[in-house]
């Protein structure tokens, strides 16, 4: 256990063979930021048992959770969440690759608070999100967001997921210019990424989202339940009046903006507020500071400098990977996992929280992509 102490936050990490938790001790309220996994292969539900048991003891209560986990598993996966966590009152977003077959779990991340009152989003009757405040701003955590008709084409079907999501911001006081990150999950992405950002760029012009700070985002191909063409979470800050807090881009010291070819979203984006600072790190690859893929079938170099990428925009930032708070590793091929493991050992990388899940990168020669989030006390 590490704890660095501020006067108004403190952040504190707890590492065990199960578990990962890195919490956000504020005057208004703790934040959890939770990594759970199962106790071995074979028993996989036990992950939500190590959760719910870390939840009872520090009375915190669930936001957002995310299941890395085989579709053909959620079946039995949630009748075995409900028995360990309770009725699901929170969005949950269960996610893996297309091409991954089996009844497996592989792990489960989620966003808890304790201390402070929080009200529920619904969106035709479901929990798809939070809202919450203090007294620097609003939040508001959407997810398992997708299209009400799946009979739409896969283009009207994304376009009506963004409407959805920009209805349900309004509940709560808020529109897209209040985004600062979005997750995306394409099925069969492969075969129609391009398809998708035009639809996403259209919708960000014609809300006006180019001329504010554009979230930061990762777009993946993985399967959903519902077999929706699209699945998302969303993640919205509003200052209070009067507020002193700094939302921006942060551009990547070593690749373009992923503007320049065509993909709406910022490399990162940081959220200051007057006690710590919190960088969300948008899905990062093997990309060449031109734009073009690097190291084509070359696993290991691919991770390598997905890992430089990232670690060189937390530098950017005054942070490094002991800063993270939550992180997720997608893996063309989940053989590939003990390369990324054997490249933190190599470097002496300080341990990372990460979730591993299977899924297509946004091309093809692609192989392997992280999304981090990371955060400091002022």
């Amino acid at each position: 256990m590490e704890q660095d102490n501020m006067a108004s936050a403190a952040i504190e990490r707890i590492i065990t063979d199960t578990l990962d938790v890195v919490s956000l001790s504020r005057s208004c309220c703790k934040k959890y930021y939770i990594t759970a996994r199962p106790d071995s292969p074979d028993k996989p539900c036990s992950a939500f048992k190590n959760l719910a048991g870390f939840l009872g003891d520090h009375d915190a209560r669930i936001i957002s959770q995310l299941v890395f986990g085989d579709c053909a598993f959620r079946g039995k996966g949630l009748e075995m969440m409900t028995e360990s966590l309770g009725p699901l009152q929170w969005p949950a977003t269960w996610l893996w690759g297309d091409a991954c077959s089996g009844g497996n779990l592989n792990a489960t991340q989620v966003y808890a608070i304790s201390g402070a009152p929080f009200e529920h989003i619904k969106l035709d009757g479901k929990i798809v999100g939070t809202t919450f405040e203090d007294d620097e701003a609003q939040y508001c955590l959407l997810g398992d967001i997708g299209p009400s008709n799946l009979s739409l084409s896969r283009e009207d079907q994304a376009r009506q997921t963004f409407e959805r999501i920009e209805s349900t911001l309004a509940t709560a006081g808020m529109d897209f210019s209040n985004v600062v990150r979005t997750w995306i999950y394409l099925k069969d992405l492969l075969d129609w990424y391009d398809e998708f950002n035009a639809v996403r760029n259209r919708f960000f012009r014609e809300r006006g989202v180019f001329d504010g700070v554009v979230p930061a985002s990762t777009g993946i191909g993985a399967a959903n339940p519902a077999g929706a063409e699209i699945v998302t979470g969303t993640y919205a800050v509003k200052a209070k009046n009067g507020a002193n807090i700094r939302i921006e881009a942060v551009p990547s010291p070593l690749q373009c903006p992923a503007i320049d070819y065509k993909s709406s979203f910022s490399r990162a984006v940081e959220v200051a507020l007057s006690d710590h600072r919190k960088i969300y790190i948008s899905g990062t690859a093997s990309i060449h500071p031109g734009g073009k893929s690097a190291h084509i079938d070359d696993v290991p170099k691919q991770i390598a400098l997905t890992m430089e990428v990232a670690q060189a925009i937390l530098e950017s930032r005054d942070m490094g990977w002991q800063n993270t708070n939550r992180a997720i590793a997608y893996f063309k091929d989940m053989a590939s996992v003990p390369i990324l493991e054997d490249y933190c050992k190599s470097n002496n990388l300080p341990y990372i929280p990460f979730a591993y899940s299977h899924a297509d990168i946004c091309r093809d020669d692609l192989l392997f992509e992280i999304e981090v989030d990371a955060i400091k006390a002022n």
